[in-house]
């Protein structure tokens, strides 16, 4: 059982830059750390900033809390000697403006990217990961990106930094949390999610307030700058926003259970 009140990350030093995952705008890069593992690190001086890097931990720590296989997350610091000798530019300005502290997963060697027309997860799985995705309002897990793994023969949930995307304007943020998640007609799963009433009813207990504020409270200080007077309060948006939406989560999986009526 976690303990809702011990929730942290390791942080680990960026020891060696691999090679960069021209993926999106993003730039992440496998790089190895000083505890001899390899990560898959991403930025913060990327395109999305440290939003990106929030919703990664956020969700992350989500999916891994309702029992779904997600690889390890550490704070990853990063020397400002990495900028100086990249020959590519472009990844020379984003290793500049990334010194520091940065995110990083741990890289699953050998993994292959999940087909839905090869693996079939079935309904509950299936209804979990949908129900997980309808949560956080994640835009990123579609047949053609579906941010899903198979390594060691069991399925792996990654890449959670496009969630939570009302974050990237916390206009009318209240709102936003009780409205439903439209976009969950392009998820990978939905055809195979008949379960969602069951999933709603079993994960609403284990996220839990104590579980929620847990999660929030791993995210740095120094990230949560700009739309709040302290970083308190931005902390407590998001803290709010997560609950309001668990406490509402039968608008989102009727707009879910809807979407799959449609869609077959």
């Amino acid at each position: 059982m976690i303990d809702d009140t011990q929730l942290e990350l390791r942080t680990v030093n960026v020891t060696r830059y691999v090679t960069p995952l021209r993926e999106g705008g993003s730039l992440p890069a496998i790089a190895e750390a000083d505890d001899g593992f390899l990560y898959v690190l991403k930025f913060r001086g990327a395109g999305q900033g440290v939003k990106a890097l929030i919703a990664e931990i956020i969700g992350g720590e989500i999916a891994r809390s309702l029992g779904f296989k997600v690889p390890e997350i550490v704070f990853a610091n990063l020397d400002e000697a990495f900028g100086r000798t990249e020959p590519d530019e472009e990844i020379q300005d984003l290793l500049k403006a990334s010194v520091g502290l940065n995110l990083a997963l741990h890289y699953l060697s050998g993994a292959i990217t999940f087909d839905p027309t090869v693996t079939k997860p079935g309904p509950l799985l299936s209804s979990q990961i949908v129900w997980l995705d309808c949560l956080l309002m994640n835009v990123d897990r579609t047949a053609r990106n579906t941010n899903m793994l198979i390594w060691n023969k069991e399925l792996w949930l990654i890449d959670h930094g496009a969630a939570l995307y009302f974050h990237h304007s916390w206009h009318n943020w209240e709102e936003q949390a009780k409205k439903p998640f439209l976009l969950i007609k392009d998820h990978v799963l939905l055809s195979q999610a008949t379960e969602l009433d069951e999933v709603d009813a079993a994960f609403k207990t284990i996220l839990t307030e104590e579980r929620i504020r847990a999660i929030v409270d791993i995210v740095p200080d120094e990230w949560l700058t700009g739309e709040f007077d302290t970083s308190e309060e931005h902390r407590e948006a998001y803290i709010q926003f997560l609950l309001t939406r668990i406490a509402n989560s039968n608008i989102f999986v009727k707009e879910a259970q809807h979407a799959r009526e449609n869609f077959i």
